[in-house]
């Protein structure tokens, strides 16, 4: 798979709870090669780390349950 946009990725993480955990964890890899691009501009990669982050806490809030811990 090539290198996608960052409007690419940030649409991707958009569905990311939606997807199964393999394109799940694709889009999460994506994300994090586009916040180390020190090409792409700040903008951008502050907007998808926000959509990141709250995918991961939709994540956390879906999979923990009372008898979890961290």
């Amino acid at each position: 798979m090539g290198k996608l946009s960052p409007e690419e990725v940030y649409k991707n993480l958009e569905q990311i709870d939606q997807a199964d955990t393999v394109h799940g964890a694709d889009y999460r890899r994506q994300a994090i090669a586009v916040l180390s691009d020190l090409h792409v501009s700040l903008e951008w990669r502050q907007a998808i780390a926000k959509r990141l982050d709250q995918a991961d806490h939709l994540l956390a809030l879906r999979t923990v349950d009372g008898e979890d811990s961290y």
